[in-house]
């Protein structure tokens, strides 16, 4: 009785991990997890590729030879209106001013001389002629506006066709992970409602007796035709057919 109890108990214990277990019950509905998970993955692609916005860069560099006294406002001329509305003009955009300075970004490397304007857009082609004119432009510009001649370009800016918010694969593989996680959960939780009791010591949780022994499934056309064999008997040499 004692060595039952504690059977029991080691059934009924919630702690117990039993990989074998868990692996039949994944194996049972697998047809669920693939079904979900490939479900959950194509939706995220389509989902992704569907509200994904390509957003490119281009950047070119010149050396302003200057000071750091007039350094920040040799900069900030490079976003001036006046500039603007000439990379404008020259490249015959239908966007203000105020919009082609907003995808630029003018920054100074390491405390240095070299000035680097980069470019944001949509469309990567533009972004690099956007940048090309602009380092041009204000070559030619800055000697009217501010008498300064020690502008020289040190690098164009290139066509870059990747875009620097590729976010496609990883809202894919979150969306792949997703589904994979929800679909083993639901396989779990249908096994915990299933009513069905298929092992000898869920019997003996349930009962509190022990099993004595395990009848095996038969199929139904094999067992008559068992049983009618062994209705042939040979009686005397003869054999008889017991209906």
């Amino acid at each position: 009785m004692g060595r039952r109890h504690y059977r029991m108990i080691e059934s009924e214990n919630p702690a117990e991990i039993n990989i074998k277990e868990y692996f039949n019950v994944i194996k049972k509905r697998f047809w669920i997890i693939a079904l979900i998970t490939i479900l959950a993955t194509l939706a995220g692609y389509f989902y992704s590729s569907y509200n994904y916005t390509p957003v490119y860069q281009s950047s070119t560099r010149m050396i302003l030879g200057k000071g750091d006294q007039d350094m920040n406002t040799l900069m900030v001329m490079i976003k001036d209106p006046i500039i603007m509305e000439k990379v404008k003009n020259e490249l015959q955009l239908d966007m203000s001013a105020e919009a082609i300075a907003s995808q630029i970004e003018v920054t100074r490397i390491d405390d240095s001389q070299v000035v680097n304007i980069s470019v944001i857009g949509t469309d990567f082609k533009l972004t690099a002629e956007i940048a090309n004119t602009t380092a041009s432009v204000y070559k030619s510009q800055i000697v009217s506006i501010l008498g300064f001649t020690e502008v020289q370009l040190l690098s164009e800016a290139k066509e870059n066709p990747f875009a620097i918010n590729s976010t496609q694969n990883r809202t894919t593989i979150i969306a792949l992970v997703f589904g994979l996680v929800v679909s083993i959960g639901l396989v779990f939780l249908l096994d915990s409602l299933d009513g069905k009791v298929r092992k000898d010591r869920e019997i003996e949780g349930i009962l509190g007796v022990p099993v004595l022994g395990i009848v095996s499934n038969m199929n139904r056309v094999k067992g008559s035709k068992k049983r009618r064999k062994q209705k042939d008997v040979n009686l005397r040499g003869e054999i008889v057919d017991i209906q």
